[in-house]
Parts: C-alpha cells; structure tokens; sequence
C-alpha cells in the first residue's frame, strides 16, 4: 500500500513524497523503520524524532510550529487530516485484516461496565485455553482507539501467533480538544469487524462532548448499525438499550437480565430454567456487577462456549483495579471508580445493602471536567447517601492529580453548591492524604469507608498503604 492510497482513505492530504507503507501503524515513541505515526498533534521535535527512526509518514490532524517545514526538509511524508479518528480506524481495520484476519471479535460499549466486562469475556475465553486479546488491561486500563496503541499491540501479539478471539472495548463517546468525533461507536466497531457486539447501559457522562443522553445513545447505537450481520446482546434492564432491538434489522437480537434468557436471582445466574453459576460462586457481587457478569455469560454463550466453562471462567475471575476493589477488611474499605451519576448511585447502592457499622464515603470531586458532570455527580451522591447515617468527606485531591486532572474553582463551587442546596452534610478537605487520615481516624471496625471518583481517588490505595505502614 501506498501513501498516496492512505491519504485517500483517511480523506487527508498527502505532504511530501509517496513511497511504499511496509511496516506498521505507531506511535512515535515505539516506532521503528517504515512505520507509520499517528499523532493528533505534532511539532518539529516530533518531527525529527520520526525522521531519525526512518518512518514512512506521519498522519496528523494540527501541524504545529515549524513542523511542516522541518517535514519538507527531512523529506519526510505527512499525511494532513481533518479527523484523525479516520486514521485510526484505517489503522485498525487495516491491521486485523493483515495480522488476525480469521480472529473472531467481540466488540464491547456503552456508558458503565465496559471495561469489566471486556476483561471478564477475555478472562474465560483464556480459561478455555483458547488464545485471546484485549485492549482492557487489568492494570493500567489505559488503551483507547483514539491513538494506534491498539493497532500496535495487536501486530505485536500476533507476532506469536494470531489470537483467536479479540475482545475489544469501544468507548461510546470519544473526543479531542472539545471537539465530540462524532460516530466513534459507529466508526471503530466498522473497524474491528466483530460478530458480537455488546451494549451495557446508556447514561450521562462526557459531559461538553454531549449535550443530553438521547445523544449518548445515539452514539452507542452507532456500534449496532455498524455491521451487516452478527449478535446483538443487549441489557434488557436498561430501558434505552433494550429500544436498540429495533436499529438494525439484521442483527440477532439476544437479552440478559430480568425476564431474559440469561437473568439473576438471589441463588445465582441462570440460562433459562438451569442454575448455570451459583451465587457464592460469582466473584462479587452488587447490581452492576451482577449486569456486566450477565453480559460477559451472554456473550460468550453466542460465541459457543459451554455453561461449564463460563461458570469456571466466571468463578476464577478477579475484578479489575477499582472496581469495587476491597482495599480493607477492619474498617472495611471498598474503592470504586464511579465517575459519573449512575456509577455513583450504583456504587453507594451496593454498599449501603450490606453495612456492618456506619458508611463513610470519601469521595474526589473531576476535576477539570466542567461545572455540569460535577453538578450531576453532587446530585447523585445526595440522593444516594438520602436517609443513610452516613459521614461524606469531599477531596480536590490537590497533592496528588497532575494539572489534566486539577480541581478548578468553579468545579469545587458547582459541586459543593449542590450538596448545600440539599441540605447534606459534608466535610470538604483539599488533599487526598488529609482526607485518607481523617476518615481512618474515625472509622471503627465495623465500618464502610466507600471511596469514590474519578481520576481524583485513582492513588487512594498507594496512600492507604503509606498510611498504615
């Protein structure tokens, strides 16, 4: 393939000379000889850098400071684009038809739960012994299709090898500098080419890229009306979801949750009238927890996997990092990543149904987020904690974010605004480990401490540990 052709199938524009693409799809910092970079922006150091690792081209969408120049005197090619999700997508496609063409794929999205559920369909696919990637990492859970860190590691693992599944996680809202890439549910799951795709839930997040959550499931459903045939398994608790039946025709429809083929009661998960996984077998429990184990059974049923093999898959899974993660046993210590208001409401739900003592929430305000996601969240939060004794502590986490993640004042005003309005009841403490210690201090045995939030708790657990050496 040539340049020239890329440029065409990006709707970019070619800069410099065409010559043949032999290597793969990069970013700068692993790029080696005949690679392509893609970049959203880049600058005459980037420039250089590509050029003294031999790289065929550079695809960007900002040119920035002498970059352009610095190209044309490095000979080096730079394919322009005005969206640079195109070249990812290009970028994906391109790569699983040259490294795993016959892999069998899963695609995986919506608001709540997809990392979860990606990681735990992953998990007992790999029980199976059957070989399989994920783009969730039980770790750092940083790889998004918005860069090629997906397309890199995809050539990188079939280089042992093609997988024989992917499971692959698709945010539902994706954006740059503000700007909303518009269809990027639709436009990756197009990519990827799976035969499964599974929708979670629809709720308010990404607030400034959306405006209302009739635009958040537009989105979302732009991952069903991007294939021509295959599975559609759907949460038939969510009222949104359950509607998407009806966007593609030609999809196999299949539900999980109540009055579904694969639901929950209090003895376990059934597929139909069997108890296929016992309740003490499943690795936590919680409403939302329950719905993204639901999910991964149902997918992994249409993918022809057994109930026994499921039920061993799901009984050795382990959560990912903050998802409803017991930090503590005496005080009871429990972190989550709830960042938005139906992970708020869920989390505090799943806590609260099974208290000792007294819950005591510690909860990070988003910082550099924008006044809404932050009114919203405030709102949740009150009516979760509404008629529980319950002590809230709210952090900036000032120590310990980066200036991404910083707290703004009008960020700090918006959420503590809503939780004067409501008449709660809070303690507002401007550092992680401040608040990390008082609520230590005053936690008896038996007690809750529920962590929440973004971003802002994501070092709570290293500072716990620093606190009780």
């Amino acid at each position: 393939m040539y340049l020239d052709e890329i440029a065409e199938r990006v709707s970019g524009k070619l800069r410099g000379p065409n010559r043949a693409f032999r290597g793969i799809f990069t970013t700068l910092g692993a790029a080696k000889a005949g690679d392509i970079v893609i970049r959203h922006w880049i600058d005459e150091t980037g420039v250089k850098i590509a050029s003294e690792r031999g790289v065929s081209a550079i695809i960007t969408q900002d040119l920035r400071g002498n970059s352009a120049r610095a190209a044309e005197d490095y000979g080096l090619p730079v394919i322009l684009v005005d969206r640079i999700e195109n070249a990812n997508a290009l970028a994906l496609s391109w790569t699983i038809e040259r490294f795993a063409p016959s892999s069998r794929r899963v695609v995986v999205t919506g608001t709540n739960g997809k990392s979860t559920t990606t990681h735990m369909i992953h998990h007992i696919i790999r029980t199976t012994g059957a070989s399989s990637y994920t783009n969730t990492d039980s770790r750092s859970e940083f790889n998004t299709l918005i860069d090629p860190v997906v397309s890199q590691q995809i050539a990188e693992v079939s280089s042992n090898g093609a997988p024989e599944f992917m499971v692959i996680e698709v945010s539902e809202v994706q954006g740059w500098l503000g700007r909303v890439m518009m269809d990027h549910a639709r436009l990756m799951t197009s990519a990827i080419g799976p035969e499964v795709v599974v929708i979670t839930n629809v709720a308010m997040d990404h607030i400034g890229l959306v405006e209302s959550v009739e635009d958040v499931s537009r989105e979302v459903s732009g991952a069903l009306r991007a294939i021509e045939s295959g599975v559609a398994v759907l949460n038939a608790d969510d009222e949104r979801v359950r509607a998407m039946a009806r966007v593609n025709p030609s999809l196999r429809v299949v539900f999980y949750g109540r009055d579904s083929h694969v639901r929950y009661d209090g003895e376990g998960i059934h597929l139909e009238d069997d108890l296929i996984i016992p309740a003490e077998e499943l690795p936590f429990m919680g409403e939302h927890f329950i719905q993204n184990t639901l999910a991964a059974v149902a997918a992994c049923l249409e993918l022809g996997f057994s109930p026994e093999d499921i039920r061993q898959g799901v009984k050795t899974y382990r959560p990912l990092r903050r998802r409803f993660t017991v930090l503590m046993r005496e005080p009871l210590v429990i972190d989550d990543f709830a960042h938005n208001p139906s992970g708020i409401r869920s989390t505090v739900k799943s806590a609260a149904a099974n208290l000792r003592g007294r819950l005591r929430v510690v909860n990070a305000i988003r910082g550099s987020r924008g006044e809404d996601i932050n009114v919203m969240n405030a709102a949740a939060l009150a009516d979760s904690l509404e008629g529980l004794d319950a002590e809230l502590i709210v952090t900036s986490s000032s120590d310990l974010v980066d200036e991404q993640n910083r707290v703004l004042e009008n960020e700090r005003r918006a959420f503590l605004g809503v939780l004067d309005e409501r008449g709660v009841s809070y303690i507002h403490v401007e550092k992680l480990r401040d608040a990390l210690r008082m609520v230590l201090d005053a936690a008896e045995p038996d007690d809750t401490i529920l962590l929440l939030g973004a971003q802002g708790m994501d070092p709570a657990a290293g500072v716990l540990d620093e606190i009780m050496d």
